[in-house]
């Protein structure tokens, strides 16, 4: 589905991918690991056209979206859950969900919003309360409902647990799992690895901008996953 061919990024002198090759198929799970400022973040927004690409093509779906603008990007079936959840503070829930599903008539939206409240059930509760009211683990909910609200081929998610009280990560989780049985196309950048491998189907480890580890999710350990944070480059 996503095929990426020596992805660099750069801001100004700054190298924070170094020529990534990467591979998603269909309704597979991968997980970016790295330790902070690896790069996770900067491919994710590369993908999505928000980062300066300085090298490399991006294939999606069959199409090049290379030197496609993000808006064209988007449309074509991404879709980014960015680090920091990004809800409209001032606007409702509601709102918030309207605005990821803006290619929806009012009907569809309406059906498509009430098919994930099962999943989503703040997003029913408290629907007609300010976003800037909610907790980060609820504005994660929130985030993450709204962009499944744009139908996305492929969605990628920064960081969902970051920053959240651990019974508030095992709900997000459980989101994560969910839509994976669900088959759901998943690129995730997280921190907490243990986690993140247990529900992935592949993984790639970032050192440095460089990717170091890249395999399956069952066969990276603790000591793999050390090495590779190392920059000792290793692929199981």
């Amino acid at each position: 589905m996503l095929s990426i061919a020596g992805l660099s990024v750069s801001y100004g002198t700054v190298h924070a991918v170094r020529q990534l090759d990467m591979e998603i198929s269909e309704g597979e799970t991968v997980v970016l690991l790295g330790a902070n400022g690896a790069g996770k973040s900067s491919t994710l927004n590369a993908i999505v056209g928000l980062a300066p690409r300085s090298g490399g093509r991006l294939v999606f779906a069959g199409e090049d979206i290379t030197r496609k603008p993000t808006e064209a990007i988007i449309r074509s079936g991404l879709a980014l859950v960015p680090e920091g959840r990004r809800l409209f503070s001032n606007m409702t829930v509601r709102e918030n969900l309207r605005l990821g599903a803006a290619a929806l008539s009012t009907v569809e939206f309406d059906r498509e919003r009430q098919a994930l409240e099962d999943m989503f059930p703040i997003t029913r509760r408290r629907a007609h309360e300010q976003a800037g009211l909610l907790s980060g683990g609820e504005q994660q909910q929130v985030a993450i409902a709204r962009a499944l609200l744009a139908r996305p081929k492929l969605l990628l998610l920064d960081e969902p647990s970051l920053g959240l009280a651990p019974i508030i990560v095992n709900t997000i989780f459980e989101i994560i799992a969910e839509l994976k049985r669900r088959k759901v196309t998943i690129l995730l950048v997280e921190q907490n690895a243990e986690r993140a491998l247990s529900i992935a189907d592949r993984a790639y480890v970032l050192a440095q901008g460089r990717l170091e580890l890249s395999g399956a999710a069952g066969s990276i350990n603790a000591t793999t996953l050390e090495k590779a944070y190392l920059g000792e480059r290793e692929h199981a």
